[in-house]
């Protein structure tokens, strides 16, 4: 897999500094003019060197994987209330980018969304990856030419995305997300893994066998990715 280069680091925190790098260069380097965001617990070291950095992102465009449905941005579980917490409001931006979740016509939302992908080609994408192998939220089982829709979220994802919302708020089960085939269109993933949950899905990355119950695994198909982790593989 000589397109696929591993980055063995100690911690979540080193792994930001590997990030922070990538950036760096490919902004000094003029490269890097739409980026491609992710959240969750994974991302917050990343965006915390970010934000204490002195990297300019005032020319960046941005647009982020997914969106929760039927949750306001005004929600702490947003994730674009997330965006805003850890990283836009504090960092200027040229335009950000998050699919609505409250939009009227979902159908509607994706392929707009879909369209503004195709007029910012991404430079690269950022991504985490779930227990079961998910990349954003495109789940076990979605075929690999899957553009931004609306995802039906499985009971693995609901299981582990429950510990960030209270008692008395029910998960969402239901999510506008890219496509494998959307996030496919940048020209750099990079993929951050962090704690032995996450063991399985590198491990069925490694091994090469591209298979849509593990999207993580078609990643061997793109033409330059990074994968930074603390497992030993």
């Amino acid at each position: 897999m000589k397109n696929l280069k591993l980055i063995k680091v100690e911690n979540p925190e080193q792994g930001a500094e590997q990030v922070y790098e990538i950036i760096k260069n490919e902004l000094e380097s003029g490269r890097l003019s739409v980026l491609g965001l992710a959240t969750g617990s994974t991302m917050i070291p990343v965006y915390n060197k970010w934000v204490s950095s002195d990297l300019d992102f005032s020319t960046i465009v941005t647009f982020n994987l997914d969106e929760y449905i039927g949750i306001p941005e005004s929600s702490p579980n947003s994730y674009a209330y997330f965006m805003n917490e850890h990283l836009f409001d504090k960092k200027e931006f040229r335009k950000t980018n998050i699919p609505d979740g409250m939009a009227e016509d979902l159908a509607e939302e994706c392929a707009a969304y879909e369209d503004l992908l195709e007029e910012y080609p991404l430079d690269i994408q950022l991504l985490g990856v779930g227990e079961n192998g998910h990349i954003a939220f495109n789940e076990p089982g979605l075929p690999f030419d899957s553009v931004t829709h609306v995802a039906q979220l499985t009971e693995s994802t609901l299981g582990v995305n429950s510990q960030y919302f209270e008692n008395d708020e029910k998960v969402p089960e239901t999510a506008l997300s890219m496509g494998i085939s959307s996030i496919f269109g940048a020209k750099k993933l990079v993929l951050l893994a962090f704690g032995e949950k996450k063991r399985a899905a590198i491990e069925k990355l490694l091994e090469g066998n591209v298979t849509t119950e593990w999207p993580i695994t078609k990643l061997v198909d793109h033409d330059d990715v990074i994968v930074i982790t603390d497992l030993e593989v």
